[in-house]
């Protein structure tokens, strides 16, 4: 009997040191398991647990170890958050654009029309001088990609407009002059005058800003010895006809007019067209006598005519119709055609 007990115990600590050791996917047979129970606890078939344990027959044995397949339900898994994507960080790479010059351009032009100083323009292109040509590939920006924006401020409150007053333009006047005897600027006096450009003519009422007063005129401005002889030699030719293309005493064309003339008088300055002569100079606000006066559109498209200005709106120039000739800038024709007022470099 004390046998017996001692067997019964014995088994019982082997079964639940089986039991213990089981993997969670094996199964120790009991006293009264059968394989149909066995399907039932763990939801499997007959047929596979006999095929998973090599079975031939239903028949089992107390402690005999079974495999038993747990379909395990894996717990369900939050959906991965989606990949956030990093802002593109601006390229360091430089992005250069370039722009051929067009006949009439100056660099004051290209500099305002992309949106950059004169100086940035003369520092892309390495240049020392304002001169330029007709064809020449210039770069106009070197900066990285766009990065973010920048915040925009709240706007300012608007100025209120400031009161006008009228003026009566008169002989002599340029938006320059009047904006520098009033202490304003030519940008104010076209924006109160719903002007595009600068011309303007005798008898003209302009809108000023109130308690403003045209300063009296200084003394007349005078003339440096070698503009007077400009002048001087320009006008020992009135009435030589117009030839096309000359350049000598039996005719001149506008461009070979000015180019006879700063011969004469001791210049280098080569034999251009009216586009080569408007490249290398510049605009003055303040015309003086002896700078050249341009105009635009005449024949052609463009800057297609120019002459020597000798002051109170009158100019000097090879007339196609009359040859050399003296003019007014205010005449309706050259009113209508007038570019601006050049001074060479």
């Amino acid at each position: 009997m004390k046998k017996e007990i001692v067997s019964i115990a014995a088994m019982a600590i082997i079964s639940s040191a089986y039991a213990a050791h089981a993997s969670a996917d094996t199964h120790v047979v009991q006293k009264g398991d059968t394989l149909w129970q066995l399907s039932k606890k763990y939801s499997v078939s007959v047929a596979e647990l006999k095929s998973i344990n090599g079975l031939s027959s239903d028949f089992l044995k107390i402690n005999q170890p079974i495999k038993i397949v747990k379909t395990v339900t894996a717990p369900a898994t939050k959906p991965a958050p989606p990949a956030v994507k990093e802002p593109s960080k601006p390229s360091s790479k430089p992005v250069t654009h370039t722009y051929i010059v067009a006949s009439g351009d100056t660099l004051s032009k290209i500099a305002v029309k992309h949106n950059i100083s004169l100086q940035t323009l003369m520092n892309l292109n390495g240049l020392t001088t304002h001169l330029i040509f007709p064809g020449q590939t210039l770069k106009v920006t070197s900066s990285s990609s766009q990065g973010p924006k920048e915040e925009v401020k709240p706007a300012q409150p608007s100025q209120p407009a400031p009161a006008l007053t009228q003026y009566m333009v008169k002989k002599g006047d340029t938006l320059s002059k009047i904006a520098a005897q009033t202490k304003t600027s030519v940008s104010d006096l076209r924006k109160w005058n719903g002007l595009s450009g600068d011309y303007i003519f005798v008898g003209q009422v302009l809108m000023l800003q109130k308690n403003t007063a045209i300063a009296p005129e200084g003394p007349a401005v005078q003339v440096p010895k070698d503009v007077q002889e400009i002048i001087s030699a320009a006008k020992n030719l009135l009435g030589t006809p117009y030839i096309w293309g000359g350049s000598t005493l039996t005719g001149f064309d506008c461009s070979g007019f000015i180019y006879y003339v700063l011969k004469q008088t001791g210049s280098q300055m080569g034999r251009y067209s009216t586009d080569g002569y408007y490249s290398r100079s510049y605009y003055v606000s303040t015309p003086q006598p002896g700078d050249i006066v341009f105009f635009e559109n005449t024949y052609r498209k463009g800057i297609s005519h120019m002459g020597i200005y000798l002051g109170n709106d009158e100019f000097i120039h090879a007339d196609s119709t009359l040859g050399v000739t003296i003019s007014n800038i205010n005449s309706a024709y050259y009113q209508k055609h007038f570019d601006g007022f050049k001074r060479f470099y």
